[in-house]
């Protein structure tokens, strides 16, 4: 029971300073939150938050902020908040279900939650270069289009399509793909260079 109070502590705290950048005192808690307690447990409850490492003091005479770990539990536990209703899980998913690739999703995901938050959304994620290659596929789409597909070890999924001189040979492209292959998979995609250098000459 004393968890489950504290975490409601908790959650007051993050809405408050959401709400007004401030750090929050108990009597600020008191009077906006019907946490159904006396100041005194309050105090005694912020207290232990702030043991935890859950909130912390910036000042000697000021209130509590939330830290990274007790935002952290705060988005953990924020389904027991605002719980979504099934027509909003149902136009996110078919929102994320029209992306064409991961860079599309990634996108769509970046606009709903700045859209659902009314906040600046950024994303970042790992540097295609610095990933190593899982795998090469090389697909004839045409007479003389081929459409290259990278896959990394972190799941990142890119393609390219290329405009060749020549009409395609498939046992040539069946080929391709799996010396491609073996001299490419598990290096940096910043050597690949390097591996097509060693390809050519396979080949040449």
């Amino acid at each position: 029971m004393s968890e489950d109070r504290r975490l409601d502590v908790l959650r007051a705290i993050v809405e408050d300073y959401v709400a007004t950048r401030e750090p929050v005192g108990s009597r600020a808690l008191v009077e906006r939150h019907a946490l159904g307690v006396s100041p005194a447990t309050i105090r005694n409850d912020m207290a232990a938050l702030e043991e935890s490492g859950y909130i912390a003091q910036p000042h000697t005479s000021a209130g509590r902020v939330p830290t990274d770990k007790g935002y952290r539990l705060f988005v953990d536990r924020l389904t027991t908040v605002k719980p979504m209703s099934v027509p909003e899980r149902r136009a996110i998913g078919a929102f994320l279900e029209e992306a064409q690739d991961l860079d599309d999703v990634v996108d769509r995901a970046v606009r709903l939650i700045a859209q659902l938050t009314q906040q600046v959304a950024v994303v970042q994620y790992p540097s295609l270069r610095r990933s190593a290659l899982r795998h090469v596929e090389l697909v004839p789409v045409g007479a003389r289009h081929l459409l290259v597909v990278l896959i990394t070890d972190t799941g990142r999924v890119e393609q390219r399509t290329l405009e060749l001189g020549a009409d395609l040979d498939e046992v040539v492209v069946g080929q391709l793909r799996a010396r491609l292959n073996v001299s490419a998979a598990g290096r940096r995609l910043s050597e690949l260079p390097v591996a097509l250098a060693e390809l050519t000459d396979a080949f040449a």
